[in-house]
């Protein structure tokens, strides 16, 4: 069994699909999911579906975590003003990837399906060694009295080791050279997927790396220092 953690999809379904297929993930596998699902790319609705569908294939084994454009997308449905906040931050590409809207409302097209798997998203996971976040964390404070404002957006940029010792595991901060960033007591996976990076799939427990971009190229191999003689490889 395994842990694998994946970096901000921004609607990059055919990433999502080749890396799904160059990793292999088991049934047994935990995938989490470090949010962003919606916005910017051009398959917010096929993301959506395959998350849905792995959720409801293997209950238990699909951690997935809240990005700050997916609360923007759940805010907009519900005020006005958040709803053009969240336009003007990528939500058009998300509309975009349903059918036309009807009756004058722009968010009628997205099914109840996908409303609720985003409103079950949480805030961070942890595990033995790990603190799975989508933005960052203030090190002095446990998990369930982080501030959600630092959760959700605040920046990978010096991050200090957290308090309780583990490995802070990030993604929101876009990495535009498309390598993982790794200081040790914290590992940033968000290499700009729907840019022109990768998305990428890290296994913690040995250092692991596989990416996917959108036009379905992979490559792998492990984070550095703890393996400098294998770099990452194009297949």
């Amino acid at each position: 069994m395994r842990t694998l953690a994946i970096g901000d999809i921004h609607g990059c379904s055919t990433a999502l699909r080749a890396l799904a297929a160059l990793v292999g993930f088991r049934d047994n596998d935990t995938l989490v999911t470090l949010g962003d699902y919606v916005d910017k790319g051009p398959d917010v609705r096929g993301v959506l579906d395959w998350l849905c569908d792995r959720a409801e294939r293997f209950p238990g084994r699909l951690i997935a975590l809240r990005g700050n454009h997916d609360q923007m997308m759940l805010d907009a449905r519900r005020d006005p003003a958040a709803f053009s906040d969240w336009w003007l931050s990528g939500g058009p590409a998300t509309l975009d990837s349903y059918p036309p809207a009807r009756n004058g409302d722009p968010l009628a097209a997205v099914p109840d399906r996908h409303w609720d798997w985003l409103g079950s998203t949480r805030l961070y996971h942890e595990d033995a060694g790990h603190l799975y976040v989508h933005g960052n964390l203030d090190p002095a404070l446990p998990l369930a009295r982080q501030p959600v404002e630092q959760l959700l957006w605040a920046k990978f940029v010096d991050p200090r080791p957290h308090a309780s010792g583990k490995v802070m595991v990030a993604g929101h901060t876009s990495q535009k050279d498309g390598e993982v960033v790794d200081l040790g007591h914290a590992v940033c996976i968000d290499t700009w997927a729907v840019g022109q990076g990768w998305l990428t799939c890290y296994e913690p427990a040995t250092g692991r790396l596989w990416q996917a971009d959108q036009a379905g190229r992979t490559r792998q191999g492990r984070l550095r220092p703890r393996d400098a003689d294998l770099p990452i490889r194009q297949r």
